[in-house]
C-alpha cells in the first residue's frame, strides 16, 4: 500500500514520536499569548469566550440581504460577514452594461450610500462586527459602512470590523481587480493610515490565502504565498511613512479549512509563527500585537460535492473543527448546498449551528491548544514552516510579491498544485466521497435559492431616481477632488468619503481612480 501524503506532499508516518521532533521543541512551541505564538495568540483562547461565528451571507437587494442578516443575529451569529455582487467587487454600477446578468447573483448589490442604509437598516453598528469580502473598492466600502454609522450617531472610534482589501491575491488567483499593483498598494496604505485616525478599531485587511487554496494552492503555498503578500503591504505602509506599531496590530488574515484536520491545524501554527519572527525580526515590531498573526477561516468550498450535498455537513464539521483546534478568531462554516446555488435559509442556520455544538457542546472551549505537544502535529508544523520559508525565498527571489505575480510565479505553482488533484480525483487515487466513491445511482431533488432577474432592473430604476434627486454640481466637485488627490500624494480616502457623501456611486468613484490610475491588464504567458 502506497505510503500517505499530506496536502503539501509529505510523507505522513504511520506513527510518530519523540525522535520526529527537535530538542528545542518546548522553546520553538512557546506558550499560549506569548512569541513566538504557535499555541496562540491569546493567552486563555477560547476558555473564556469561544471564537467569532460569523456567516458570510449577501445576496439580490440590499433589503434581501438585510433580512438574512436580521435572521442571523437572532440566530445566534456574533459577527456579519458581507457578500457583495461582482459588479460591486470590479467597481461597477448595476446599470454599467459590463454589469448585466451579475447584478445581485452571487452577493447583494451596492451602488450607493442609499443601497449601504438599506444593508444595515436596524442593525446596531456599535455592538456588532462586521466584516466585508471587498477587494479593489474595498476603502470605497468602508467609508460607506462609515457615513452609514455616522448618521445614526455612532463615531468611527466605535465601529468594529474587517474589510478584506487584499489586492495582491487577486492578481493570483482570483481575478477581480481593477488599479494595476503600485496603484493599489497605495490605496491600501491609504486605508492604514485613514482607519488609525479615523476609525481605530478597524482591521484595514485581511491578507487572504483562502482563494489561493479554492484554486488549487496546497497548504504550504497558502500561508507562503499570503505571509509574502503580508510583507509587500507591510513595506508598503512604511514606504508611505507609516511606523510598523502604528499600524500592523490591525492587520488581519484569512485562511481555508480542509479536511485534513491535522495538516490543517499544523498550518494554523507554523503561520502564526513565521509571522511572529518576521514582524519582530526583519521589521523591527515592538508592540506584541504587531506579532501576533490573527486570521478568520471559512471552511472549504471547493471540497463541498453538488453530489450528496448532505455530506457536506459531514466535511464542514470537520473543516470547522480544524479551524478551532489551529486557534482561530472568527470562523464561517459553509452551507451544505454551497455546492449548488446561495444557501438556503436553512442551510445557513445549520452552518451555524454546526459552529454551536462545537462551541458549546464539545470541550474544545475547556483547554488551550488541546494538540500541543503532540507527536504528529508538532512535527507536521515543523514540516510546513520549513517549506513555507523555502519557498518565500523564491518569492523573494524575483525582488517582491508583485515582481513575482507580474512574473506569472504563483499562479503558476498554483495552477500546477490543482492539475495534480485533478488528476488524482479523475483517477480515484484520491478519495472524494459520492463524487467518485461510494456514489448513488439518483440524487434526490434539490430546489436551490434563486436570485431574481429582475433585480438588475430595480437596482438601475433606483440608481436613476439617486442621479436626479443629488445635487450633480456637488458630486462633480467631489469627483474632482478624488482625481486631483490620486494624482498627487494626499490620502484619497478623504475626498472619496465627500464624494460618496454627496452620493456619488460606487462605479463613480472607481471611474475617477480608473481615469488616473489606468486598469490592470495581466500578461499573457504560454
Amino acid at each position: 500500500m502506497a505510503q500517505r501524503k499530506t496536502e503539501s506532499g509529505f510523507p505522513v508516518k504511520p506513527v510518530y514520536d519523540q525522535s520526529d521532533l527537535p530538542g528545542d521543541t518546548d522553546k520553538r512551541v512557546g506558550r499560549p499569548g506569548e512569541y513566538p505564538y504557535t499555541r496562540g495568540v491569546y493567552p486563555t483562547m477560547y476558555t473564556s469566550r469561544p471564537w467569532t461565528m460569523r456567516q458570510y451571507a449577501g445576496f439580490g437587494t440590499a433589503t434581501e440581504s438585510n433580512a438574512r442578516y436580521h435572521q442571523l443575529l437572532q440566530h445566534g451569529t456574533m459577527g456579519l460577514s458581507v457578500a457583495f455582487d461582482l459588479p460591486t467587487q470590479m467597481g461597477y454600477d448595476s446599470d454599467d452594461p459590463v454589469a448585466h446578468g451579475e447584478v445581485g447573483k452571487v452577493g447583494v448589490a451596492i451602488d450607493s450610500l442609499a443601497d449601504m442604509k438599506t444593508l444595515f437598516d436596524g442593525i446596531p453598528l456599535d455592538k456588532v462586527s462586521t466584516s466585508m469580502t471587498i477587494n479593489a473598492p474595498g476603502s470605497v466600502l468602508l467609508l460607506l459602512y462609515q457615513l452609514v454609522a455616522e448618521e445614526a450617531g455612532i463615531p468611527g472610534s466605535a465601529l468594529n470590523g474587517t474589510i478584506q482589501n487584499d489586492i495582491l491575491k487577486e492578481y493570483i488567483a482570483r481575478g477581480t481587480y481593477i488599479f494595476p499593483p503600485k496603484p493599489s498598494l497605495r490605496l491600501v496604505a491609504d486605508t492604514f493610515a485613514y482607519c488609525r485616525k479615523e476609525v481605530p478599531k478597524w482591521n484595514t485587511i485581511s491578507i487572504s490565502g483562502y482563494h489561493m487554496a479554492e484554486a488549487g494552492a496546497t497548504p504550504v503555498q497558502e500561508i507562503a504565498f499570503t505571509l509574502a503578500n503580508g510583507v509587500d503591504y507591510v513595506r508598503a505602509a512604511i514606504a508611505a511613512g507609516l511606523a510598523v506599531d502604528d499600524f500592523a496590530p490591525r492587520l488581519s488574515f484569512f485562511f481555508v479549512a480542509r479536511t485534513t484536520l491535522l495538516e490543517e491545524v499544523a498550518k494554523f501554527r507554523a503561520a502564526r509563527r513565521i509571522w511572529a519572527r518576521l514582524m519582530r525580526e526583519e521589521f523591527g515590531a515592538q508592540d506584541p500585537k504587531s506579532m501576533m498573526l490573527r486570521f478568520h477561516t471559512q471552511t472549504a468550498g471547493v471540497q463541498l460535492t453538488a453530489q450528496q450535498p448532505e455530506v457536506n455537513l459531514v466535511r464542514v464539521a470537520v473543516q470547522g473543527l480544524g479551524a478551532v483546534l489551529g486557534g482561530t478568531q472568527s470562523l464561517h462554516t459553509n452551507s451544505y448546498d454551497e455546492a449548488i446555488a446561495l444557501p438556503t435559509e436553512k442551510a445557513a442556520r445549520l452552518a451555524l449551528r454546526t459552529q454551536q455544538v462545537l462551541a458549546y457542546e464539545t470541550d474544545l472551549t475547556a483547554t488551550v491548544d488541546p494538540f500541543a505537544g503532540s507527536y504528529v502535529v508538532e512535527a507536521m508544523t515543523d514540516e510546513i514552516e520549513t517549506a513555507a520559508l523555502a519557498l518565500m525565498e523564491r518569492v523573494g527571489s524575483y525582488g517582491s510579491s508583485v515582481d513575482a505575480i507580474e512574473a506569472g510565479f504563483q499562479k503558476n505553482e498554483i495552477e500546477t498544485s490543482a492539475y495534480r488533484v485533478a488528476q488524482e480525483i479523475d483517477s480515484g487515487a484520491r478519495v472524494v466521497v459520492g463524487l467518485n466513491k461510494f456514489t448513488i445511482a439518483e440524487e434526490e431533488p434539490y430546489e436551490p435559492l434563486r436570485v431574481d432577474p429582475a433585480i438588475e432592473a430595480a437596482q438601475a430604476k433606483r440608481l436613476a431616481t439617486i442621479r436626479e434627486s443629488r445635487d450633480a454640481a456637488a458630486v462633480a466637485q467631489a469627483l474632482a477632488a478624488v482625481k486631483s488627490a490620486a494624482e498627487g500624494t494626499d490620502n484619497v480616502l478623504y475626498p472619496m468619503r465627500e464624494a460618496l457623501r454627496a452620493y456619488a456611486t460606487v462605479g463613480e468613484v472607481c471611474n475617477a481612480l480608473r481615469e488616473v490610475w489606468g486598469v490592470y491588464h495581466p500578461v499573457e504567458r504560454f
